[in-house]
């Protein structure tokens, strides 16, 4: 190769390295490190995109209760554990009907296209199952909020997202264990 055209393929060269470099630390930054699960960007953009296309689709709100006591008792590392077995746990659910993310601290968010055909069920025995953790069975337990986006006057996530909230502690005002559907 002549110097003429090595010179002008360099900077091309530099360009693509660090559009790759800044591609990755995008993709890493819509999702989160502990539980794997989107960000609450990540997790928003795909959220938008299943209400527009999914008429029966739902929004999940997931409040892990007690969380604090069982960081308190058994340590952030035993947290940090149950966060990721609810994440596991919440994913495993979704399959590809939905899409889950972690807001942040204890909270966990999912958008599933057909309400009907989701076993909300199947998820709260999941969300409720123990961790073994550190040769111990650990108690774990979530609040779910459901908001059917069909039975919202405009069906934009913003208003799903605070629908589910207050099913989400509604649900905990009956006692920290199940879901519950707004209406």
């Amino acid at each position: 190769m002549d110097p003429h055209t090595t010179v002008s393929i360099l900077p091309l060269l530099g360009w693509a390295v660090h559009g790759g470099i800044l591609a990755r630390r995008l993709a890493c930054a819509r999702r989160d490190p502990l539980t794997g699960l989107h960000t609450r960007a990540g997790w928003t953009d795909r959220a938008d995109h299943l209400i527009r296309r999914h008429p029966n689709a739902a929004v999940l709100l997931v409040d892990l209760d007690h969380f604090k006591t069982l960081n308190d008792t058994h340590g952030h590392a035993a947290g940090d554990a149950a966060l990721a077995a609810t994440a596991d746990r919440l994913r495993t659910w979704c399959g590809r009907n939905a899409t889950a993310g972690r807001l942040g601290g204890d909270e966990f968010v999912a958008v599933v296209r057909d309400l009907a055909a989701a076993d909300l069920d199947a998820l709260t025995a999941a969300l409720h199952r123990p961790l073994h953790y550190d040769g111990k069975s650990l108690p774990l337990a979530a609040s779910v909020g459901v908001c059917a986006v069909a039975e919202l006057p405009v069906p934009v996530l913003t208003d799903a997202l605070a629908a589910a909230d207050a099913a989400m502690y509604a649900a905990k005002g009956r006692g920290r264990r199940g879901s519950r559907t707004t209406r």
